[in-house]
């Protein structure tokens, strides 16, 4: 039981690996009887599955890059300080992180528990233990930030030339802003907990890039799993028929997996609709061929489980950390610059 709990908390910590990928030209790779293969032949044949592994590989280089970057400015600054790595940061980080709290301790657990599947007694110090290492981390990380904020950092890891793909967003649900630099398509199931778990990256997101980020939503409701994710994709149109797609869209995931029908006409009332026209929009399957078209596409794109984004283009999958989102955006930013 420790180890399984042990092996939990460590699969928090770890980080899902994103993607990009390497230049795509014309470059002669291969020949057949004479006739030339290029980069180009076979990015129109497989280039989506290339993006993927390059993407990954990227960013893998990236994140490596800024490790050996932050640990040559710890060591810098220990040297000016005439002290060692281990008591900086001691001084400057173990020594600034609070206590961990009985109560956050509690709120990990009753986000976790049906995971976890023992009682907290039984795990409390482990996670004290979790909590408090991911405390240092950020720390550390914010010091680090501020140690590079005062010296000149370039960087010459160039981003790979990029497979892009175009997710039909006409008629979809937007946020943000019309004209954006940036364009975000979710593919999201209202019951499934990694859409849930993802959404207040968006709410951090949208503020962060204010005037640069616009947001669509498309519905992928994998009914083999969540049986009743295609009725909430559908009720959460038809609130848009009244203009609160988004704020149904909110409820759901705040109460979600919940999503009977009696469900769904409660979340109606509760955002003031007319439930009525609610109601007759429901029962009429008004929208049905719009989610089934969202589905289709879907599949098309090859998307097999939710969520999965487009960052103008660029796929990104899974409930991945905001550090996943803001390096694609800062990447797209940077281009259109």
């Amino acid at each position: 039981m420790f180890r399984f709990i042990c092996n939990f908390l460590l699969g928090l910590i770890l980080l899902p690996a994103v993607g990009c990928q390497p230049k795509i030209d014309s470059e002669k790779i291969a020949e057949l009887d004479g006739a030339v293969i290029t980069h180009t032949d076979l990015t129109r044949s497989a280039g989506r599955v290339l993006s993927s592994a390059r993407e990954q590989l990227y960013r893998l280089e990236r994140q490596k890059l800024d490790e050996y970057i932050g640990a040559a400015l710890l060591t810098r600054e220990a040297k000016n300080r005439n002290i060692s790595v281990s008591t900086l940061l001691d001084q400057e980080v173990a020594s600034k992180v609070a206590p961990i709290t009985d109560e956050e301790i509690k709120s990990f657990y009753d986000s976790n528990k049906n995971r976890l599947g023992v009682e907290v007694s039984k795990v409390q110090e482990q996670i004290r233990e979790y909590l408090k290492n991911r405390k240092v981390e950020a720390k550390k990380i914010e010091f680090i930030a501020q140690l590079r904020s005062k010296t000149k950092v370039t960087t010459h890891l160039k981003p790979p030339a990029v497979y892009r793909v175009e997710p039909v967003v006409a008629g979809a649900p937007m946020r943000g802003a019309e004209k954006a630099l940036v364009t975000i398509v979710k593919f999201e199931d209202f019951q499934c907990p990694f859409c849930k778990t993802v959404q207040p990256r968006f709410t951090e997101l949208l503020k962060k890039y204010d005037g640069k980020l616009r947001l669509f939503h498309k519905d992928l409701p994998l009914e083999e799993l969540h049986g009743q994710a295609r009725q909430a994709a559908e009720a959460a149109r038809c609130a848009g028929d009244q203009g609160k797609f988004w704020a149904y869209h909110d409820k759901l995931y705040e109460r979600s997996p919940k999503a009977t029908a009696d469900d769904l006409k409660t979340y109606a009332k509760a955002l003031d609709l007319d439930v009525n026209g609610f109601d007759e929009c429901f029962a009429s399957g008004k929208f049905k061929t719009a989610v089934q078209k969202d589905l289709v596409e879907g599949s098309q794109l090859g998307l097999t489980g939710t969520p999965a984004f487009f960052i103008n283009g660029r796929e990104l999958i899974g409930a991945q950390p905001i550090e996943a989102f803001t390096a694609i955006i800062d990447e797209e930013l940077a281009l259109a610059k």
